[in-house]
C-alpha cells in the first residue's frame, strides 16, 4: 500500500514538473512570436464575438489587454488570432445594429490571419472599409458624401465643403497631406473621399474640408483618383477628448 503511494506521488510530481516545463515553453514561445512580429503589428487573440449585417465586433486580447475591435463582415470565433497594422480609434461610439455604445472600439482596416506582410491584402491602394454607424453633422454652405458622390459632375471644378471623420491620414505625399474622410453617407460603393491638403489632421478628428473637386485625376506612379478635393484647407476640428494608443 505504501509503495502504490510513494509511486502515485512521484507520478504527480513528474507530471507537475512535464506540465511546468510545457507552460515555460509555450510562454517562451508566445513571447518570440511577439518579438517577431513586423513593427507595428499587433497580435490579438479573439474573446468574444458579435455579428451584425455590416461588421464583426471582436473582444480581444493583445498583451493581457482587453479591448473591442471592429472589422468588415468575417468569419471568427473565440480562440482566433488576428494581426492587423491599421486602425481608426473612435470613442462613445454608437452601433445601432447591436443598440449599444462601446466607451472605445478600434474600426481595424486591414485584419489577417498571416503577421506577414507579403501575404496580407496590400495590392494597390488599400481600400478602407466603411464605417456605416458614424453620424456627422453637415457643415454650414456644405453637402453630404451621398449627395457628391450621387452628382459628381455637378460639382466639377467647383469649390466646396465636406465634413466628416478622418479615418487615414498619409502626411508629406508629393509635397502634400493625403487625408481620407467619410460622414457615414455614400453613394454606389463610394463612402471614402480623399483630400490633398497643406493642413494637419489626426485619424479621429471630425474636421470641415474645403476646396476644389477634381475628377480623374491621375498623378502618376499609380495614383489615380476618380474623385477628389485638392488643396483643401481644413476648419472647424473636433479632436477626441483624450487620445489612447493601441
Amino acid at each position: 500500500m505504501k509503495k502504490t503511494v510513494l509511486n502515485l506521488s512521484l507520478l504527480f510530481i513528474i507530471g507537475s514538473i512535464v506540465l511546468l516545463l510545457f507552460s515555460c515553453n509555450r510562454s517562451a514561445s508566445s513571447d518570440k512570436s511577439v518579438k517577431d512580429l513586423p513593427p507595428g503589428t499587433h497580435a490579438v487573440s479573439v474573446i468574444e464575438v458579435l455579428q451584425t449585417r455590416s461588421y464583426t465586433y471582436l473582444q480581444v486580447l493583445e498583451n493581457n489587454n482587453k479591448y473591442w475591435i471592429a472589422v468588415a463582415l468575417r468569419e471568427a470565433k473565440p480562440g482566433d488570432v488576428l494581426y492587423f497594422t491599421d486602425a481608426l480609434e473612435m470613442k462613445d461610439f454608437e452601433s445601432k445594429d447591436l443598440n449599444r455604445t462601446f466607451p472605445l472600439i478600434y474600426f481595424v482596416q486591414d485584419p489577417s490571419d498571416s503577421p506577414n506582410p507579403q501575404e496580407r491584402m496590400t495590392t494597390g491602394r488599400k481600400r478602407l472599409g466603411k464605417i456605416s454607424d458614424i453620424s456627422v453633422e453637415t457643415a454650414v454652405g456644405g453637402i453630404t458624401l451621398e449627395t457628391l458622390f450621387q452628382d459628381r459632375k455637378k460639382y466639377e471644378n467647383s469649390t466646396i465643403k465636406v465634413r466628416g471623420i478622418v479615418v487615414k491620414v498619409n502626411n508629406n505625399i508629393m509635397g502634400k497631406n493625403w487625408i481620407h474622410l467619410q460622414d457615414g453617407t455614400g453613394f454606389d460603393d463610394q463612402f471614402d473621399l480623399t483630400i490633398t491638403t497643406n493642413d494637419q489632421a489626426k485619424p479621429g478628428d471630425t474636421i470641415t474640408a474645403e476646396g476644389t473637386l477634381l475628377l480623374n485625376k491621375d498623378f502618376g506612379s499609380g495614383y489615380y483618383y476618380d474623385i477628389l478635393i485638392e488643396n483643401a484647407t481644413i476648419s472647424d476640428i473636433q479632436v477626441p477628448s483624450t487620445e489612447t494608443k493601441l
